[in-house]
């Protein structure tokens, strides 16, 4: 028997004029700010790339295990990713199968982000299309040119079940499935809230870079808490984006069974090196890296 989602949440509207998209941004940005419990997003922002000036350089990521949420905090709180082995052993996800993931949730509606989703990633009206996630894997299964369909960022709760979140923050967002074929990508961005991310199948690249390095990446917000980047972490085009030269961009592969801790800030990009499963969730709440940071609070 399959089980089946509730509907997908509307595509966000395209803001009418430059004003309607202004006052939607505001509003959201408030509301962002209220959840988070800060003063305002652009301080926490700015706060966040202030501690990010004092961090230690680095050249890769560590691998540690962490026996218990207090000893992850308190890593944590150091403002560097890191990846954490051994968290995923007792997930029921990852004995998964995709023949399993067919039979438990196969008529669940998922949207693909299909065409050019690279360079579009962060627009509001980037291509998408709709359909259940028996016929994505039919869909995936069969090779194609250009790049592969990608299901990002999608609540599957049917699997909610099978996934055992360590209580390592004090309130977190609902988990984010994002499932693909070899060469599906996700842009460089940054999100301005913790993130803890499960590679369950198959393996990724994720190109990290520092908070405070942002002006070397030509971004441009998408929301209060997204930021994305035009430029490749994986082969920086020097000619079109010179100020990436100064750029630290560090790689990391997630294997199976790992965990990365993404901090508040931090930019990333995701490469799919095989059919993979991954899963994560934002925390929701002042970053971790900025402690008892003097007037960021409500």
């Amino acid at each position: 028997m399959t089980a089946a989602l509730d509907r997908l949440p509307p595509l966000p509207a395209i803001p009418g004029t430059a004003d309607d998209a202004l006052a939607r941004n505001g509003v959201r940005e408030a509301r962002d700010a209220q959840v988070r419990g800060v003063v305002s997003m652009a301080a926490m922002r700015d706060a966040i790339k202030d501690a990010a000036r004092a961090l230690p350089s680095m050249s890769d990521v560590g691998r540690v295990r962490v026996p218990d949420g207090a000893a992850f905090r308190a890593r944590a709180a150091a403002g560097l990713p890191f990846v954490m082995t051994g968290v995923l052993k007792r997930w029921p996800l990852s004995r998964l199968t995709v023949a399993g993931m067919r039979e438990r949730c196969g008529d669940a509606p998922v949207r693909a982000r299909v065409g050019d989703y690279i360079g579009t990633a962060f627009a509001p009206d980037r291509a998408m299309r709709d359909m259940a996630l028996r016929d994505y894997l039919d869909l995936v299964a069969a090779p194609a040119d250009g790049l592969p369909p990608y299901v990002g960022n999608l609540e599957l709760r049917p699997l909610n079940a099978l996934c055992h979140w360590p209580g390592y923050f004090e309130r977190m967002g609902p988990p984010r499935y994002w499932l693909g074929p070899a060469g599906t990508i996700t842009p460089l961005h940054c999100d301005y809230d913790d993130n803890v991310f499960a590679q369950v199948w198959g393996s990724k690249r994720i190109m990290l870079a520092p908070p405070h390095h942002e002006p070397y990446l030509y971004v441009r917000e998408a929301n209060p808490v997204l930021f994305g980047s035009p430029v490749d972490a994986e082969a920086p085009d020097f000619d079109r984006y010179p100020l990436a030269r100064q750029a630290t961009l560090i790689e990391v592969v997630v294997q199976p069974g790992e965990m990365l801790y993404v901090p508040a800030g931090w930019y990333h990009q995701v490469h799919a090196l095989e059919f993979s499963l991954s899963v994560n969730r934002w925390a929701r709440g002042v970053p971790l890296a900025l402690g008892e940071a003097a007037g960021i609070r409500v």
